[in-house]
């Protein structure tokens, strides 16, 4: 078994919409400038691990007839948005199992435009024929609660602010705000300009307290990593094992049972749960963090995991922004690749682009958006149904 797990190869393509490319063109993209930035070719990968939640038909061998067909065994993997991540922990695991000594994981999607995620289309011919698991006699869209993306994270934000004082719909804005505004030194973000305060609450209302500027959009694109054994790193070359970055700790959650759970999805405990694991993994405070990438799919939903993942006391998530606590100059730079608000969510790729932007940070290679100094970093990842993936990453001591 391996006694440790580093990161030697990252890439990600820029998150936009592709006219000109497909998914596996986007997936061989982002692969073959990982294991170049490793110094490796496909024949040195003992596994592929692909994830991608839109085209799920085979798309780890026929991603291999573009990059190279070697024989090694490939896992197929969807998990929600946390599919990348989960991809990642597949490639993490026949590592430290001793079944591979290197693993390539790549997160891929193409999605265009698809629309509101989470819609149900009713039943158009006897809509009030009890059918399906529970026996519902007609659509329960917007009559009991919503399943639609928008509305199931705006639900969540207002249920923090009943919960804690100083949290109202300015306190949600801020975030993107400041996402919005670290877009502007991340060239592969799908949008990169910064809006005003007053812009941000005065765009369109998608689910209250969420306006349009509050959501992230949809999209094309691919990250892919390079994983390692600490045996193997050693024999690698000086320049490799320099850049290389420790995967300290590795966590994946699903919901517990939890009072209420089956009517609104609860994002919070196996967020919580997952995070105070991998701190313990890592053996590090949250106070040690030099950034974090979470999963900001609507500013509600960054807000609440601030408190979920232990970044400011309980409770004190709407005080924090009004700090200015996760600006890229504040006590923990959250999101500075813009995260989803402004760089993007294709589904399949978002968990392993993240671990792209916190390893760069941590080789000191982010040009313009560099948090100087960065020795550790977090990254979150959340698909509802639910999974949860948080991974620690740590400078080389090299």
């Amino acid at each position: 078994m391996s006694d440790s797990l580093w990161i030697i190869g990252v890439a990600m393509t820029k998150f936009m919409r592709y006219q000109d490319k497909d998914v596996i063109d986007l997936g061989s993209e982002a692969a073959m400038v990982a294991l170049a930035d490793a110094g490796l070719t496909i024949f040195d990968a003992d596994i592929l691990a692909a994830g991608c939640l839109y085209d799920t038909n085979g798309i780890g061998q026929r991603l291999q007839k573009q990059i190279g067909q070697t024989g090694i065994p490939v896992y197929n993997v969807t998990n929600a948005c946390a599919t990348g991540a989960t991809a990642f922990r597949v490639a993490a695991m026949a590592i430290k199992a001793g079944e591979a000594s290197i693993g390539l994981a790549v997160g891929l999607e193409q999605m265009g435009k698809v629309g509101l995620l989470g819609a149900q289309p009713g039943k158009k011919d006897k809509p009030y024929e009890p059918a399906g698991r529970y026996g519902a006699v007609g659509p329960m869209e917007g009559v009991l609660g919503t399943s639609l993306m928008p509305g199931t994270f705006a639900q969540s934000g207002m249920e923090y602010a009943r919960l804690y004082d100083g949290v109202g719909f300015e306190q949600f804005a801020k975030v993107a705000e400041k996402n919005h505004a670290h877009s502007t030194l991340n060239p592969l973000a799908q949008y990169q300009k910064a809006f005003s305060l007053g812009e941000i609450m005065a765009a369109e209302m998608i689910a209250y307290p969420n306006t349009l500027l509050m959501c992230c959009p949809t999209g094309d694109g691919a990250a892919a990593a390079v994983l390692c054994s600490g045996e193997r790193l050693q024999s690698l070359p000086t320049d490799v094992q320099q850049r290389a970055v420790k995967v300290s700790a590795s966590v994946m959650t699903s919901d517990p049972y939890v009072d209420g759970g089956s009517v609104q999805f609860d994002v919070n405990t196996l967020t919580r749960q997952a995070a105070d694991k991998a701190y313990e993994q890592a053996g590090v405070d949250p106070q040690d963090l030099d950034l974090v990438e979470l999963h900001d799919c609507f500013a509600t939903a960054e807000l609440r995991h601030y408190d979920n993942l232990r970044l400011c006391p309980e409770g004190a998530a709407g005080e924090w922004i009004d700090k200015r606590g996760p600006w890229r100059d504040g006590q923990i730079p959250v999101n500075v690749s813009g995260g989803l608000l402004s760089k993007g969510h294709p589904l399949g790729a978002t968990g392993i682009a993240n671990m792209y932007e916190v390893a760069t940070h941590l080789r000191g290679e982010a040009g313009d958006r560099q948090i100087v100094g960065a020795n550790v970093g977090l990254t979150h990842v959340i698909g509802l149904g639910s999974a949860c993936a948080v991974h620690i990453l740590e400078r080389s001591a090299a």
